[in-house]
């Protein structure tokens, strides 16, 4: 059986919906950053890690998303079999990962971005990722214009997206304000039974 090790908040949110979309048995694991149990798995103590049942390990969740989708083509999660469809799944992948995510970082862990540790330093910093992030936000609004999904048709770059969404909400002054666009997509993900399951399981676990 898969198991996935995930951590509430994190984006091992998105594999845990495209698991329960999938709709094949797993097991969810919920583990803490940087736990014995899940540097015995991923020495990097890192979420997401997939296990599959012959002790196979994959992290990174653009590559296990990828991989899911790949795994299960009857769901019709990849986004498309055409070489641009692909392209544009992995271009879309990648500005999560690399742009949208890093965006945060600033915001996550201020004291990775300056050797001064009086507060107001920290704040600048802070207040530079929320830049970041709008920008973001701007690149991905206009991309959704017209659209209900990043690709077109729900896929797995959807849930990549998701908790991201969710961590502007929460961290971003006026969260997602501004852009219409992306606040109906992260609605429209929200009210998904799937992903409901699979939030109230992370928030009570």
């Amino acid at each position: 059986m898969t198991t996935l090790y995930y951590a509430p908040g994190a984006c091992s949110l998105a594999p845990h919906i495209v698991l329960e979309w999938i709709g094949a048995p797993y097991e969810a694991v919920k583990v803490a950053f940087g736990s014995k149990e899940l540097l015995a798995v991923n020495p990097a103590g890192a979420v997401p890690t997939l296990r599959e049942s012959d002790g196979w390990l994959l992290t990174q969740a653009g590559a296990i998303l990828d991989y899911l989708a790949q795994k299960h083509p009857e769901a019709g999660l990849s986004g498309g079999n055409s070489l641009r469809d692909k392209a544009e799944a992995h271009r879309w992948s990648s500005f999560f990962t690399s742009d949208m995510h890093a965006a945060f970082w600033p915001i996550f862990s201020p004291h990775r971005y300056t050797t001064d540790a009086d507060a107001a330093a920290k704040q600048a910093v802070v207040t530079a990722g929320h830049a970041l992030v709008r920008k973001q936000l701007g690149l991905l609004d206009a991309h959704m214009t017209g659209r209900d999904w990043v690709l077109g048709d729900r896929s797995v770059i959807d849930t990549y997206a998701f908790p991201m969404l969710r961590w502007a909400i929460k961290l971003l002054p006026g969260g997602l304000d501004g852009y219409p666009n992306v606040q109906a997509l992260h609605d429209r993900i929200a009210v998904d039974p799937a992903v409901q399951k699979v939030l109230a399981i992370e928030t009570g676990a």
